[in-house]
């Protein structure tokens, strides 16, 4: 007999590794000394890949594992639901776990303010000295944990209720009512 999956464990199950894909992006960045900031080609691909592509897998992949398991339906709102919730618990680990990081490396938020700074007067020159301090001051009130753990949620639940929605349209199979 085959063992019925829950949204739940989908969503967990989907969202841990999605989480731990985007921490180990993270971390091969940061041990081979690729820079976002100043490799463009590596940010746009980072970019594509944790807003575009990976999103959209994680979600298929996750509605197709329910809907194998739910005897070949999933309707659109359990689609969204995998797709939101798996977003909030990839979003929670990496969050967590870019706050661990920045807490064993404390050196790691004035380095990226300072390249963050080059790149800027680089590609701004006109920009005054206040303009950029400004700017900089917001970023790093942005990478505060109260912030950045929420707001990272948000914006990748968001992310993900787009692709859900892609994805439902996709595989949705309702099953047939009985009367």
């Amino acid at each position: 007999m085959e063992q019925k999956t829950t949204i739940g464990k989908t969503i967990l199950q989907c969202g841990a590794l999605f989480g731990i894909v985007m921490v180990l992006e993270f971390v091969i960045g940061y041990v081979l000394n690729i820079d976002p900031q100043t490799n463009q080609t590596y940010g746009l691909l980072i970019n594509l890949l944790n807003f575009l592509i990976l999103p959209f897998v994680f979600c298929w992949m996750g509605a197709n594992q329910f809907k194998t398991s739910n005897n070949g339906f999933i309707s659109l709102g359990e689609t969204l639901k995998i797709a939101v919730g798996m977003g909030a618990i990839a979003s929670l680990i990496y969050g967590v776990f870019f706050w661990v990081f920045t807490f064993i490396f404390p050196d790691f938020i004035p380095e990226l303010m300072e390249k963050v700074r080059s790149v800027t007067l680089q590609q701004n020159p006109n920009l005054s000295s206040a303009q950029i301090e400004m700017s900089l001051q917001f970023m790093e009130k942005f990478m505060e944990p109260y912030i950045l753990i929420p707001s990272t949620i948000l914006i990748n639940c968001f992310v993900e209720l787009i692709h859900g929605l892609v994805v439902g349209l996709i595989v949705k199979k309702e099953q047939p009512h009985s009367f």
